[in-house]
């Protein structure tokens, strides 16, 4: 708790005075280029990782970067997607799902959150992903690989339910709004990028946006 406090201190003696203009700007409201879903995990820092500053990003966290479904409960993701489309008009929606992620080990692995209500009844909303790994993956009895691909898997299956959401399916209609699916590995720093024309996830730098700022 002592970090804590002395990072608030640290905050407010040096950063925020640097960039008092940024946050007294801020004050009008906030005009966000991205709402960026990703997991609760704390080996990921958001903000370091797209090198963004306050304003820029309109942020949501849960286990296993989980979209549920439109109307299956209508809790903070639903409200957050809502208000990111709908008020602030944001024009990407990013769902960056990342390595080593302890909610898709326990889609993998049930037995180890069987004491874990809460968590249990939460990754229901990504049984589809358990069970395309279950059918469709037997052939990879590696862990490490088979931990990857339910990663990959889970991505897709949130993306598809990120389209069940009313404001989400407006604004693809009218074409003011794009999904990305990314992959990001803490322990290299590499982003993967789902390339649905390739149907695979590619390096950043094998993308088009990667390759544009070689």
């Amino acid at each position: 708790m002592q970090k804590l406090v002395q990072g608030i201190h640290d905050f407010q003696n040096n950063i925020f005075t640097s960039q008092k203009q940024l946050f007294e700007r801020l004050t009008g409201g906030q005009q966000p280029m991205a709402l960026f879903i990703t997991c609760s995990d704390s080996r990921i820092d958001v903000s370091m990782l797209t090198q963004t500053k306050p304003g820029e990003l309109f942020i949501m966290r849960n286990a296993g970067n989980i979209i549920p479904p439109y109307g299956a409960g209508f809790g903070g993701e639903a409200a957050t997607i809502e208000y990111a489309v709908a008020v602030l008009k944001v024009r990407d929606i990013i769902v960056c799902g990342h390595s080593h992620c302890g909610a898709m080990n326990g889609l993998l692995h049930p037995e180890q959150v069987q004491h874990l209500h809460a968590v249990r009844k939460f990754l229901h909303h990504a049984d589809a992903t358990a069970r395309i790994i279950k059918e469709n993956y037997q052939h990879i009895t590696d862990e490490k690989a088979r931990l990857t691909a339910t990663v990959e898997e889970n991505l897709l299956v949130q993306l598809e339910s990120l389209r069940t959401h009313p404001s989400v399916a407006a604004a693809l209609s009218r074409n003011e709004l794009s999904l990305h699916g990314w992959v990001y590995k803490f322990e290299t720093g590499q982003v993967f990028a789902y390339d649905a024309g390739q149907g695979q996830f590619l390096s950043f730098e094998q993308t088009d946006a990667g390759r544009a700022l070689a």
